[in-house]
């Protein structure tokens, strides 16, 4: 039987309708291909301005005859590796095509319609998109001083509760919370409650705080069989295309996340990438060093032009620009530099600028003090 002029709305689930697809940061390729730009600093998506490592590449490029391959389903020696980095069992990983991936997977294993999911105003959109594709409710707790309010977190618990996301440094402001407050918290979370603690900017956080400062969610995981921890190899080790991440926790719980995790989620080339990633902790140090040279050199310069940001602990900086934010991301743009607009946060006057090299950053504030002085002119 033909059927025509058929309204595929209504046969989609009603939650997904809702949803606002996620918008990345502008590719160079389509600011070139817009604007005709030869020389482009994009620092809009928090990536490594290093790349990955070269021990990295060489060990890619040994596995590229094995391209037809299918991947190891199990990760079985990513898992190794990591345990061994971690201090813990194989057991306690799930491998994912990014961290985000496994977001969403907590989602499906433990809330449906009539269950709530807890997040943090201006906190990462994989929250909210990952509640909906579920039916459950999105409970959006009110912000403090940009960050999270866990006091507030924990009074927004409800019998309907069932995951909990926290972002530690969060995206897109980089706050963080303290030792103390996340020990408060997480000791009266129940234990019906899943917690995910979204470490994906932990190695920065770490080179800039001191452990009173910064908590290391794998150190709660043998107290509290609901805490789940995710990281991701795209940020400090550079490898953002390859699309690999893990999640840490229980046994059990991690055992329900690999039943709905799809066959050969991660490729083959992520999964040598990442073990290798791990083995060169000096690439990452020199990392790490680079982001906070870089990280001064822009707060910096946006004293002197007297901007504030947002104090933060990632490879990122929010900086105020206030009703003329969207003019001043236009003009960046115009001038070869991609930032990160973040009015789909609710941070209207804000702009996100990722932390690249020396040149990078200088290329940024330079054409920052030039369409500033331009916008001011045409006042």
């Amino acid at each position: 039987m033909n059927e025509t002029n058929v309204a595929y709305c209504d046969l989609v689930q009603p939650q997904i309708l809702g949803i606002h697809p996620y918008i990345p940061g502008k590719p160079v390729s389509e600011l070139q291909r817009e604007l005709g730009l030869t020389y482009i600093s994009k620092l809009a998506s928090n990536e490594n301005p290093l790349g990955a490592s070269p021990a990295v590449l060489t060990a890619i490029q040994h596995e590229l005859k094995e391209i037809a391959r299918y991947p190891d389903g199990s990760a079985y020696a990513l898992k190794s590796a990591l345990a061994d980095f971690l201090s813990i069992r194989p057991e306690q990983l799930a491998i994912g095509n990014g961290s985000n991936e496994l977001l969403e997977l907590v989602a499906r294993v433990f809330a449906g319609p009539g269950d709530e999911i807890l997040y943090s105003q201006y906190a990462f959109v994989v929250y909210p998109i990952s509640a909906q594709v579920v039916g459950a409710t999105g409970v959006e707790v009110p912000a403090k001083d940009w960050g999270h309010d866990l006091p507030a977190m924990l009074a927004a618990i409800t019998d309907k509760t069932k995951v909990i996301y926290l972002a530690n440094p969060n995206n897109p402001t980089g706050t963080v919370f303290n030792r103390k407050e996340w020990e408060a918290f997480i000791s009266q979370v129940p234990k019906t409650v899943i917690v995910v603690l979204d470490e994906a900017y932990v190695e920065y956080a770490q080179a800039q705080l001191n452990s009173d400062e910064y908590a290391n969610g794998i150190d709660y995981l043998t107290s509290y069989s609901n805490l789940l921890v995710s990281r991701t190899f795209s940020k400090a080790y550079g490898l953002a295309s390859l699309r690999v991440g893990y999640l840490a926790g229980c046994e059990e719980i991690i055992s329900y996340i690999n039943q709905v995790r799809a066959p050969f989620n991660v490729n083959n080339y992520a999964q040598i990438a990442a073990v290798s990633a791990l083995e060169d902790q000096g690439f990452v140090e020199k990392v790490l060093l680079l982001n906070q040279q870089g990280m001064r050199q822009i707060q910096e310069a946006l004293s002197i032009l007297g901007i504030d940001s947002i104090p933060s602990a990632g490879n990122f900086l929010c900086i105020d620009l206030g009703e003329k934010a969207m003019e001043v991301n236009q003009g960046l743009l115009e001038e070869g530099v991609i930032v990160r607009p973040v009015s789909n946060y609710g941070l209207h006057c804000f702009l996100r600028v990722s932390i690249g090299t020396q040149v990078e950053n200088q290329h940024f504030i330079d054409t920052l003090k030039s369409v500033l002085l331009s916008i001011s002119k045409d006042l």
